[in-house]
């Protein structure tokens, strides 16, 4: 059974080869999934690891608060991700109508 290891802290240059080879001495390293920003596609400083679970908590055990280009990794057990709520929209929609929330149109100052 794999788990998914959470990696903070990472300095903007990591490249998911980085992360790879960071690991790969503590066993065998099925994926590694860097987290990018949308606009940009550059690193938002995190990743993923996916290894077997006995191989994963000896890799969070030795390499949690180690150095990594100057900057000290936060390495842990990944948490499920909770599920992101939009919120009562009512009948709004996506469009965002946020000046006009009923009540008589305009508003006056």
């Amino acid at each position: 059974m794999t788990k998914r290891i959470f990696v903070g802290n990472l300095p903007f240059s990591a490249s998911e080869n980085d992360i790879r080879e960071l690991f790969k001495p503590h066993g065998t390293v099925h994926s590694v999934s860097l987290v990018t920003d949308r606009d940009t596609g550059r690193s938002r400083g995190f990743c993923f690891v996916e290894m077997d679970e006995a191989e994963a908590a000896n890799a969070i055990k030795a390499l949690n608060g180690t150095s990594m280009d100057g900057r000290d990794l936060e390495v842990n057990e990944a948490r499920e991700r909770k599920s992101r709520d939009r919120g009562d929209r009512g009948d709004r929609g996506d469009r965002g109508d946020r000046g006009n929330r009923g009540g008589g149109g305009r508003r006056s100052w």
